[in-house]
């Protein structure tokens, strides 16, 4: 489904960039500028930012865990 007509970017282009960068990084917190980036594009008008959220809140790649590996990681090491 086309997302944003600007842009021509669709609720995969989301998805797949979500994925990657929770792939790529796992404590990242994504944002909608960020996908844009990953994509190689820039938001224009607006108007599809709610269906963009809408969409963003459907992948599981959106959340960060409460305790990511780095802090899990400080954690084991006994730093705060």
């Amino acid at each position: 489904m086309m997302v944003c007509h600007c842009n021509a970017i669709t609720d995969r282009d989301i998805h797949a960039a979500m994925d990657w960068m929770r792939a790529a990084d796992p404590d990242t917190i994504i944002t909608p500028g960020k996908i844009y980036r990953a994509l190689g594009k820039k938001a224009d008008c607006g108007g599809c930012l709610p269906l963009f959220m809408q969409t963003m809140q459907r992948n599981d790649s959106l959340g960060v865990p409460v305790l990511t590996p780095a802090a899990e990681r400080r954690l084991k090491a006994g730093r705060p």
